[in-house]
């Protein structure tokens, strides 16, 4: 797979790309990663990316010429038509199901929003519109590394195990509930114990009780699921 990200922040992507599993992924050739300034696509002396909003208002709004330009410059680098999603607070909530969804692209172009947002005519180049919550940012940038990340860790052979996956809060298999509560060494910390059906080797018993206490869980925490 390979993700370009648009941004008048391109740097703040660097720590983010080459650490642990988004590094381990590159090293293993499974996703390839690519940030563009939009500031290039600009054709002033100031390198302008905004303007003042007609009808009036505060903020300033994102200009869609150079997100025009751009979106079509960086679709052309490559043979691969990308999936174009814009990072706004006005998109769509952003799912493990939309992650494992774009598994299945050969491509991603994340457009990350600042100021007041996008210019309107600009959604005319994207296929899809994100947000990652009901709250508002400084900008897309931190957005879209959540939603690289979400997807690239789905991607096989990433994880070294394959079933880390499977069960955790959100898949498939979760059935819609929270993860169970997990447990290492030691068996006893500060007086606390580990729950002695995980030790008892008895694998139906504990599976029980991880259903259980997954149910639990999601009922303390996010009961809106079970809705």
């Amino acid at each position: 797979m390979r993700i370009d990200v648009l941004s008048i922040f391109p740097e703040m992507f660097d720590g983010v790309v080459h650490e642990s599993i988004l590094k381990i992924a590159q090293d293993k050739e499974v996703f390839e990663f690519h940030a563009h300034d939009l500031r290039s696509w600009t054709h002033d002396v100031h390198r302008t990316v905004d303007d003042s909003p007609y009808g009036g208002g505060a903020g300033m709004v994102m200009k869609v010429e150079p997100l025009a330009e751009a979106i079509e410059a960086i679709t052309a680098l490559d043979a691969r038509k990308p999936h174009v999603i814009f990072m706004a607070p006005v998109g769509r909530q952003f799912s493990q199901a939309v992650a494992t969804k774009y598994t299945q692209c050969e491509r991603l172009l994340l457009v990350c929003g600042r100021y007041e947002g996008f210019d309107e005519r600009a959604f005319d180049w994207a296929d899809d519109c994100l947000s990652i919550g009901d709250y508002v940012l400084a900008g897309g940038e931190l957005p879209a590394m959540v939603v690289i990340e979400a997807v690239v860790r789905l991607l096989p052979d990433v994880l070294g195990n394959a079933d880390s996956i499977v069960e955790e809060s959100f898949s498939a298999s979760s059935a819609g509930l929270l993860e169970h509560p997990h447990y290492t060494r030691p068996a006893e910390f500060l007086g606390k114990t580990v729950p002695e059906v995980l030790l008892s080797g008895n694998h139906a018993r504990i599976e029980q009780w991880r259903k259980e206490q997954a149910m639990a869980r999601t009922k303390q925490r996010r009961p809106d699921l079970l809705i």
